[in-house]
């Protein structure tokens, strides 16, 4: 599938998808310093209406990041600090008896929102991350036989510190399966953290964090997402994304491998690369840019290679790499 050196037209108008997403970078990007791979991560998770974690050390903007997004859009946002005593009720809601009624009436929680930004995920038990089960796959919220839908577009994106464990609680398989993409965000480069001393002192970063203005409705969010749906995809492509997501199951250093949600993941994620890059169709570098943020948390290491010190990034990479490229 060799696309070099060949004109083509769209047949899907993707200029309004490059606008809006050229505008939401250079919004994030006057507040954070480098990270250009992260905020492309990011950008692609939103036009496929996918949830996010975002896992790094402390002081690498992690939160600063999910914020900068939410104030670029002109959307319902909420924000949860979670906490190793909070209530699944607290997430969700509770039903509350109404004296003058004389019934019970559900008060909706903070998950009600189209974005919702969850700090430290990792610092609530299991019960309290099992109530996102069900609104981040359905985006609805089944209480006392109600189903209440979620107002679309609904996003979650989440953080958590990968080196901390006194007060965590490692996120469960099911739970980690349903985020579009973990995007490891790495430390800044020394001319980068320079750039981030300067800025500090000069007072940019408050004056730049406090001018951000939303750049695009949900009604126009909802509207490119449409459009990113309509990429084409040949079938050979289809059938590379299959081969790479069975892949993982059979690797003799991982324990477990990636489900068919991964190679759904995988479709989305690809078709969203392609349209940041201003083209109507799949290409096999678009799967290969998405593998890695798709199935890293997808996939579970041997404990035997997990002490050698191998990490399912090498193997995922070592995976893509021997697949044949379909031409």
């Amino acid at each position: 599938m060799d696309t070099e050196n060949t004109s083509f037209e769209n047949r899907v108008p993707l200029e309004l998808v490059q606008e809006k997403m050229a505008a939401m970078k250079a919004s994030i990007q006057q507040v954070i310093v480098g990270q250009d791979l992260m905020i492309d991560q990011i950008l692609v998770a939103l036009l496929c209406e996918g949830h996010l974690l975002l896992e790094g050390v402390p002081g690498i903007a992690k939160t600063l990041t999910a914020k900068l997004v939410a104030q670029s859009l002109d959307m319902a946002f909420g924000r949860i600090q979670f906490t190793p005593d909070l209530m699944p009720s607290d997430v969700i809601g509770t039903s509350i008896f109404d004296l003058q009624k004389g019934n019970f009436e559900f008060k909706h929680g903070p998950v009600f929102t189209q974005l919702l930004v969850i700090d430290e995920i990792n610092r609530a038990p299991a019960k309290t991350q099992s109530a996102l089960f069900e609104v981040m796959e359905e985006r609805q919220i089944t209480v006392d036989g109600t189903t209440y839908p979620m107002e679309r577009p609904f996003m979650v994106i989440a953080t958590q510190n990968p080196i901390e464990h006194e007060g965590t609680y490692r996120l469960p398989e099911a739970q980690l399966d349903r985020f579009m993409f973990k995007i490891q965000i790495d430390y800044p480069t020394a001319a980068e953290e320079v750039e981030i001393l300067h800025r500090e002192q000069a007072r940019i970063h408050a004056f730049q964090l406090n001018t951000i203005t939303a750049v695009m409705t949900a009604a126009e969010l909802a509207n490119v997402q449409q459009l990113v749906r309509s990429v084409h995809v040949e079938p050979r492509l289809i059938e590379y994304i299959a081969a790479i997501t069975v892949a993982t199951r059979e690797h003799h250093f991982l324990y477990w491998g990636a489900s068919p949600r991964a190679s759904l993941a995988l479709l989305k994620a690809a078709k969203g690369f392609a349209a940041i890059r201003g083209r109507d169709f799949v290409t096999p570098d678009d799967v290969r840019e998405a593998a890695l943020p798709v199935l890293n948390h997808r996939v579970t290491v041997a404990p035997e290679r997990e002490m050698e010190g191998i990490t399912s990034n090498e193997i995922i990479k070592q995976i893509v790499q021997n697949i044949e490229v379909p031409r």
